[in-house]
């Protein structure tokens, strides 16, 4: 027998041993615990179960048939039957979802409660700002647009996430929006999670709205500033002087005010709390508009589970003239091609950057660094070239990454903080060390950075994991351009809690696998909305109450 299960039988045992020849559980492990020994605590703790507090109404509880939550938790643990785990684990994936909705539906009856000024439409600003972009908008760019001027028209706040594939022009959506607020006498706000990303917003919203509208002036907010410059732009702000102000996390300091702030947007929404996005919307006199936007294409039924308080538009394809990206799938073998293949678009007058998975050496993790990987590289591989370094706790991060803008440097080594925004359009290969120790939604992201000029452009996946799935999963990268169906492989291959982070979302596992169910999303719901109608401020219902409560508090979401 090979790795058998045993329990030894012996008078000295308090727990009577059970489970060999039974159903055994599995649990999630870390080192020096194994299921057998937490199977042991579970086991002295389960009599604890009749303490448990009920989150489910009884209501919603006897209209689905579910087990009361002390019976699920002994269940669940302890099982005589398979049907008896499932019964158990229908029960907790409904209080999930039913919490997580409800919070959902408290969000929504909050944002209606408190108005927002109504910002009307004028067709003379959109006319405006499409002459000035200098191309013409895609059929999605412009129902998302349509669909934001629809909300901002209205009292009830707009509480809108724009879901879009890397490259498909969010940023001109919400620069449309920014122009018709402007026309409307209020100022715009735009908060981004990098310095080096607030900055590229600053270029584009600029280039987009200050030539075509006169009077609009964009400001720039960030912390490494000097003082006298932060003192200027926080007084253009307070004093309407500016139209928009564009920054990071130095937006929701204390000292920050705006005159009449009626939009504010948020890029990479999911890399902000929730608190931090609510002290942005307190700038305002009334609650602004709100519009999130999302580089991670998420298909439509889960974004409208993930952020169910929250319209969504989704960008589905590209502007014209965007070139494609040739993504191959190196193996250690030859690596050699990767590096002539960097030298050769050099030579062409082209950059390249270099991701690599972690800053400094690892004995844990056995793959290349950035710090180490940019040393090797310089001395013994690219010495002829014009190499810099970047990465998460580097002071400089703006200067570098200007001076490859610049084309200064030809090969920039980085971390996965170029995963999103930077637009450089003279890189011409994106090459990922460890490309197995990422997900696919961020190597998509990575091959982003690259083919947005009109040169070839190609992504090189290396990786020293031969095994089948891990070749199987790099390889859709070569076949599918879309982000959209990659997400829904990703799903597939690795599963929904790995996807989208458990620690994210505080969901488990097997809730986040119930997110593909519509009609369990559905009911779940229903159930929701009725119970706050019924009792708007849940104090009818105090358990249910304290854990919406902190839900709110934990979840990354608008």
């Amino acid at each position: 027998m090979q790795n058998p299960h045993y329990e030894r039988l012996d008078d000295s045992d308090e727990i009577m041993p059970s489970r060999v020849g039974g159903l055994m559980p599995k649990y999630h492990l870390v080192d020096g615990l194994s299921s057998r020994k937490i199977a042991r605590w579970v086991e002295a703790a389960l009599p604890l179960a009749g303490t448990l507090e009920e989150l489910l109404p009884d209501e919603v509880r006897q209209h689905h048939r579910l087990l009361p939550v002390a019976e699920a938790v002994r269940r669940g643990h302890r099982p005589e039957s398979d049907d008896d785990y499932r019964e158990a684990r229908r029960r907790m994936v409904f209080a999930e979802l039913f919490e997580l909705q409800t919070a959902f539906a408290m969000m929504r009856a909050s944002i209606a409660a408190e108005p927002a000024t109504p910002v009307p439409y004028r067709q003379e600003v959109i006319d405006a700002f499409k002459s000035g972009l200098g191309f013409e908008l895609t059929r999605a760019q412009k129902k998302a647009t349509w669909d934001a001027f629809q909300d901002m028209q209205r009292t009830v706040p707009m509480n809108r996430l724009l879901n879009g594939d890397v490259g498909s022009g969010k940023t001109a959506v919400a620069a449309a929006c920014v122009a018709m607020a402007h026309a409307a006498d209020l100022q715009s706000v735009v908060m981004a999670p990098t310095e080096i990303l607030a900055r590229q917003h600053l270029r584009k919203f600029r280039a987009y709205l200050e030539e075509s509208f006169p009077g609009l002036t964009v400001e720039l907010l960030v912390s490494s500033q000097s003082a006298a410059e932060r003192r200027r732009v926080r007084t253009a702000a307070a004093s309407g002087h500016c139209a928009l102000v564009v920054g990071t996390h130095a937006l929701i300091e204390e000292d920050v005010e705006f005159a009449n702030l009626g939009l504010a947007v948020v890029d990479e929404q999911h890399r902000f709390g929730t608190r931090q996005r609510e002290l942005l919307r307190a700038k305002g006199q009334g609650r602004p508009h709100f519009l999130a936007m999302t580089a991670t294409p998420i298909p439509r039924t889960l974004a409208l589970a993930l952020y169910g308080e929250m319209s969504v538009s989704v960008i589905d394809e590209l502007p014209p003239g965007r070139t494609p990206v040739t993504t191959d799938v190196i193996d250690p073998d030859h690596r050699r091609r990767a590096y002539d293949l960097v030298h050769a678009e050099v030579s062409a007058g082209h950059q390249a950057f270099i991701i690599c998975p972690l800053i400094e050496e690892s004995e844990a993790l056995v793959v290349r660094s950035a710090t180490a990987e940019f040393e090797r590289l310089r001395t013994d591989v690219f010495p002829d070239l014009r190499m810099g370094l970047i990465h998460g706790r580097l002071k400089d991060k703006e200067e570098v990454m200007q001076r490859f803008v610049a084309g200064d440097i030809q090969v920039l080594v980085a971390t996965a903080v170029v995963e999103v925004g930077v637009d450089v359009p003279n890189a011409s290969v994106m090459m990922i060390e460890g490309a197995e120790r990422f997900g696919l939604a961020q190597l998509h992201q990575f091959r982003g950075r690259v083919g947005r000029g009109a040169a070839r452009s190609y992504c090189l996946l290396l990786t020293d994991d031969p095994s089948e799935h891990v070749q199987e999963r790099l390889h859709l990268l070569t076949t599918i351009r879309d982000g959209f169906k990659l997400a829904e492989e990703d799903m597939r291959m690795r599963g929904m809690g790995e996807m989208l982070g458990q620690r994210q979302h505080g969901m488990s596992d097997l809730a986040m696998t119930a997110l593909q169910q519509p009609e369990l999303l559905n009911e779940v719901r229903q159930e929701a909305e009725a119970i706050i109608e019924s009792d708007p401020t849940l104090d009818q219902h105090p358990p249910l109450k304290a854990s919406v409560a902190q839900r709110l508090e934990l979840i990354s979401i608008s």
